[in-house]
């Protein structure tokens, strides 16, 4: 695996969330609030044709309980 993370936007997480059984329980501005029916919470920026910040993503996946392994993974299976 390399050390990057595969970069992604805002509206393809949010996406490849709701795959995961997140729902969009908020959107104030460009700000895009899920919810997991287990009460996980996460806020996801969405920002048209912009890539998320490798922190931001790092922090999300934090929010969401998933290692980078497992994103990776779910993103090149959801292409």
């Amino acid at each position: 695996m390399s050390p990057r993370l595969i970069p992604i936007t805002g509206q393809e997480l949010v996406r490849l969330l709701e795959e995961e059984g997140f729902q969009v329980v908020r959107v104030r501005g460009s700000h895009v609030r899920l919810r997991h029916p287990d009460g996980r919470v996460t806020t996801v920026p969405v920002h048209p044709g912009e890539t998320l910040r490798p922190g931001t993503l790092l922090a999300i996946l934090k929010d969401v309980g998933w290692s980078k392994e497992t994103y990776e993974q779910k993103r090149l299976g959801s292409r």
